[in-house]
């Protein structure tokens, strides 16, 4: 399975999406900073599965319906940075959705996460985190889940993996930095999270419009988890 993760920069880099998915045969895209107004219902072959509906700027999760089957989806408003109390940028910053892997009926989670700017404290992303990969557990618990995005997390990222894997995940970081804007900031800002997945590769794609690059995660869930009776496909998957 391969996922595209993607800051848009305020929907800037939007029109690059359809190319990206096609180029690089994307299974799942997942979008930070995506105008929620302005959201195709396909793109690129991929279905659109949710968006963020409570702030302008949010997330949105795409995914290959003729590979997958939306199960259910969760959004999620997290602990807020004084940014976030004042300027209001972002509501909502986690969006999973359960997936059914139609040819071997296995289901796993995918979601698309995005941690407080850079005028928070790491303590306030980590608290975003924990609570993040904690509140995933709730669209399928021991499901194999894959959390990628915009975690905002240039420096210290050793502690930052120690505490993922305190959780049971993994963290995984691309092979070149994704985060180009300003010299002093430049690193590795967007990150993919795991559990029950085999991560084979991280790869950051060329940059865009965006003052991030989006990032390739291929991977595979290494648990095999058979849906239960009660699950249902969301409505207008």
């Amino acid at each position: 399975m391969k996922v595209i993760s993607y800051n848009l920069r305020k929907h800037r880099a939007a029109g690059e999406l359809a190319h990206l998915v096609e180029h690089h045969g994307a299974d799942v895209l997942c979008l930070q900073e995506y105008d929620t107004r302005d959201i195709p219902p396909v793109i690129g072959g991929l279905r659109l599965a949710d968006a963020t509906q409570r702030n302008r700027l949010g997330l949105a999760v795409y995914y290959r319906e003729n590979a997958y089957r939306a199960v259910d989806v969760r959004s999620l408003s997290l602990k807020k940075s004084l940014h976030d109390r004042v300027l209001k940028p972002a509501e909502e910053r986690l969006l999973g959705v359960r997936l059914h892997d139609i040819d071997d009926g296995h289901e796993f989670i995918v979601a698309s996460f995005h941690a407080a700017p850079l005028t928070a404290l790491n303590s306030l992303r980590r608290h975003q985190i924990r609570t993040a990969l904690n509140e995933l557990s709730a669209l399928g618990e021991g499901l194999p889940a894959l959390m990628v995005g915009d975690y905002n997390y240039p420096v210290f990222k050793e502690n930052l993996g120690q505490k993922v894997r305190e959780q049971g995940y993994e963290l995984s970081l691309s092979d070149a930095r994704t985060y180009t804007r300003y010299r002093f900031f430049r690193g590795h800002y967007d990150f993919a999270t795991s559990v029950g997945f085999r991560v084979d590769k991280v790869r950051t794609l060329p940059q865009g419009r965006s003052d991030h690059l989006p990032i390739l995660v291929t991977a595979h869930p290494s648990a095999v988890s058979r849906p239960s009776e009660a699950s249902v496909e969301i409505a207008g998957a």
